[in-house]
């Protein structure tokens, strides 16, 4: 993608790709809240319901990062605007569906629409924006539309099953997916990809889409066989990777510290967030009361508070402290509030929002720097799939924390007697600690393998005498902070 965009043409072209992603990400949450109207029209079994979620989930994480690589070869641009065509037809479908398989098969379809859609957004962000100041600003947009979907999902899809019906949480992509398509022809420029001659590991890809895809059903239906397949799939990935002339996923890009840890970290801070918001949901509706609008509703401070962090401020600290220790800051917010959720009362302004407002004010500063380290020294040939790999590990993140609090919860819950509330509100508050113990590995991580690299001195005049010794950015300075290569 050409890097000299006019300043007014590339505000667009940012605007429509986090429109289209903000859109796949509602998706993903705005279902949630309709599942008993679909089950009660459609007439889904507990378990076939599930596969609502399951269907989506399963196409969208085992195909991201084959989207990402496609978008390398093909060119970005027109990976996106397949995806979108294709997720919006989908939901057209799904809006319209009268049959519980239709609907599933709808599901999927989204899925891939939204993996090949995705993927490649972060890449042509960060092409798009070769300045780091800029740069940072643009992640911070983007990163809100990734860190606040979920809250605005649950927000509309409350608001629309409520005021319409079900059917209205597919029907409402169809006006932003036609928007976004339609603008997206005109102000994202197009690029060109290395072409599929430079090579498609097709055999990686089928083994590491059959890893992903097996390993989100696993995780998300406690369906451990099926893991232990994934687990032998991924590792066979690994060895095909490490032999193919064109690698799928090349190797080297672990070899650049700031990737490796941003990915790993990412798995954690999803694992934690993302899982909370799942218990959370749960906490307001069934200890406290709420009905699916009302619950929506006491998520909006969420979305607001990100906000303010990831648009406002969050590029100024990271060009200030540097983006490493913006992150661990951030982090170290959704830690207390997490910590605070622990002690719940039963009031939602006393108990609930404060920590949801400090948790969001993290968020907002932590995932812009997460997202910025983990495009640090990528190579552009290798944009793309360094997207779909970071949007991969992302949907493996929520994948485990949705599965593992769910557990947590569930099982201290029955393991009390007594008040059926208060033994719900227990099993709440112990899945809060678990969230916080993902939270604090993904910290303790960050500190270890992100490390401080200083800023190099710059080159002297050809006319000038050579300085003795290049002398480092002091403590006082406002160091660059971003992650070395191994």
């Amino acid at each position: 993608m050409a890097e000299n965009h006019p300043t007014r043409s590339r505000g667009l072209a940012l605007a429509v790709l986090c429109a289209a992603s903000l859109m796949v990400v509602l998706d993903s949450s705005i279902v949630a809240v309709a599942l008993p109207a679909i089950q009660a029209d459609l007439g889904f079994t507990p378990t076939g319901l599930a596969w609502v979620v399951t269907a989506y989930l399963v196409a969208f994480g085992g195909l991201l990062l084959i989207s990402g690589r496609l978008g390398d070869l093909l060119g970005r641009r027109r990976v996106f605007l397949g995806g979108l065509v294709l997720f919006t037809a989908a939901s057209l479908v799904a809006g319209l569906s009268a049959d519980a398989g239709v609907l599933v098969a709808a599901r999927f379809a989204q899925g891939v629409g939204g993996a090949l859609a995705s993927a490649v957004v972060l890449g042509m962000i960060v092409t798009m924006y070769p300045e780091p100041r800029a740069r940072a600003k643009a992640i911070g947009v983007y990163s809100f539309t990734q860190a606040a979907g979920a809250s605005i999902g649950l927000i509309a899809g409350g608001a629309l099953t409520q005021a319409l019906s079900w059917h209205w949480t597919f029907y409402v992509n169809l006006p932003i997916g036609v928007a976004a398509l339609l603008l997206a022809v005109r102000v994202v420029s197009p690029d060109r990809g290395t072409g599929l001659r430079a090579g498609l590991d097709v055999l990686g890809a089928l083994l590491v889409t059959g890893a992903v895809m097996l390993g989100v059903y696993a995780i998300s239906s406690a369906a451990w066989g099926a893991l232990a397949v994934a687990v032998v799939l991924l590792a066979a990935f690994v060895l095909r990777q490490a032999k193919a002339r064109t690698p799928l996923l090349p190797l080297r890009l672990f070899r650049i510290r700031a990737v490796t840890g941003a990915n790993l970290m990412m798995v954690l801070m999803v694992a934690g967030m993302l899982g909370f918001q799942f218990v959370t949901a749960l906490y307001l509706q069934q200890v406290l009361g709420l009905d699916a609008l009302r619950t929506g509703v006491a998520f909006l401070p969420v979305p607001l508070v990100i906000a303010v962090a990831s648009l406002g401020f969050a590029d100024k600290l990271a060009a200030r402290f540097g983006p490493r220790a913006v992150l661990l800051a951030g982090l170290g917010l959704v830690i207390a509030g997490l910590v605070l959720l622990t002690q719940v009362s039963d009031s939602y302004f006393t108990g609930v929002l404060p920590p949801l407002l400090v948790m969001g004010l993290g968020a907002g500063a932590a995932i812009p720097a997460l997202m910025g380290l983990a495009m640090a020294d990528v190579p552009a040939e290798d944009a793309g799939v360094a997207s779909g790999l970071i949007t991969t590990t992302q949907q493996v993140g929520a994948a485990i924390g949705t599965a593992v609090l769910a557990s947590v919860a569930a099982s201290r819950t029955a393991s009390l007697g007594g008040d059926h509330r208060e033994a719900l509100a227990a099993g709440f508050r112990l899945a809060y600690g678990v969230s916080a113990g993902f939270l604090v590995a993904a910290v303790a991580l960050g500190g270890f393998v992100l490390t401080r690299r200083t800023r190099p001195a710059p080159a002297p005049a050809a006319s000038a005498a050579p300085p003795a010794a290049a002398a480092p950015v002091s403590e006082a300075e406002p160091a660059v902070c971003t992650a070395g290569r191994a």
